[in-house]
């Protein structure tokens, strides 16, 4: 590998051998790395703060953080097997969208690393946290994270029998989230029927604006890289052809990275769409 000396790579390898007795003796890992945005999210909730050596890049990009401040304060990589390796982790958190060749040279040195997946539920979020918190021995506070995430999200649901709420919501590029996803299970928790459903997108992608025409949504859920930023809903309903159902869709403005994770997204995430619909309801009413 590029930049490793073969001292170097004898040394990460004989500290992979030897991980587990050393975690056993210290009860967990005491230097965690984080290669992917949402679990540097969970990591820095439910670990110690002198267990993590350092998070992902994307948690320092304002558009792409699911972090916020806290994770401002961690040191972080680009990813690099190099990166990684100077700094010595014992536990090394990995996703399906990390890079394949810096797992594959972590596996080759013997590094201890732990593969997550994508959830695509609140359930599978839940289950991810609890996995990040045993994977660093801090089980109870995964425990008390998910009991505040559970209780955000019985906040926002609404009373039974409340009106549903059509919606779309627009990420960056105009891309509309689809059915099957974390975010469309949260909308539909928080009182939103997700029209992309309806609309006949069967994966996130863009809607066609005959399809807005014809059948416009309730609400335009607008995703916003960061304050002040035009969103794609902005272009929907400045569009000409849209000119005489525009004022029938509410726009609520959030922030984009909202939709990005689970975990303790979900708290902020449940928030917002309870906010949104309060207002879209009063919106509406207002315009009867």
């Amino acid at each position: 590998m590029a930049g490793l000396t073969r001292r170097t790579a004898a040394g990460v390898l004989a500290l992979g051998l030897t991980a587990s007795p050393a975690l056993a003796a210290t009860g967990g890992p005491r230097r965690v790395v984080s290669l992917n945005p949402c679990l540097d999210a969970i990591l820095v909730q439910v670990a110690d703060r002198d267990q993590i050596a350092a998070v992902s890049h994307y948690t320092h990009a304002p558009s792409s953080t699911s972090s916020g401040a806290l994770g401002l304060t961690f040191p972080f990589t680009h990813e690099t097997a190099e990166e990684v390796v100077a700094l010595r982790p014992d536990l090394v958190l990995t996703a399906r969208h990390s890079s394949p060749a810096t797992r594959a040279a972590l596996a080759r040195m013997g590094v201890r690393t732990e593969l997550f997946g994508l959830p695509n539920t609140v359930e599978e979020s839940l289950a991810q946290v609890m996995q990040v918190a045993r994977a660093v021995n801090r089980p109870e506070r995964g425990q008390a994270l998910v009991a505040r995430i559970r209780a955000a999200l019985a906040e926002a649901a609404p009373p039974p029998g409340a009106r549903t709420l059509t919606a779309v919501t627009f990420q960056s590029g105009g891309f509309a989230t689809a059915r099957g996803t974390l975010m469309d299970e949260m909308m539909r928790r928080a009182g939103f029927e997700n029209a992309a459903t309806r609309y006949g997108l069967t994966r996130t992608s863009n809607i066609p604006l005959e399809k807005l025409i014809a059948d416009p949504p309730d609400v335009l859920l607008a995703g916003q890289l960061e304050p002040g930023a035009p969103t794609w809903a902005d272009r929907v309903l400045a569009h000409p052809a849209l000119a005489h159902v525009a004022h029938r869709m509410y726009r609520a403005v959030f922030p984009q990275n909202l939709t990005f994770c689970g975990g303790p997204v979900l708290i902020d995430n449940a928030r917002m769409l309870a906010q949104a619909r309060r207002d879209a309801l009063a919106a509406l009413a207002a315009r009867t």
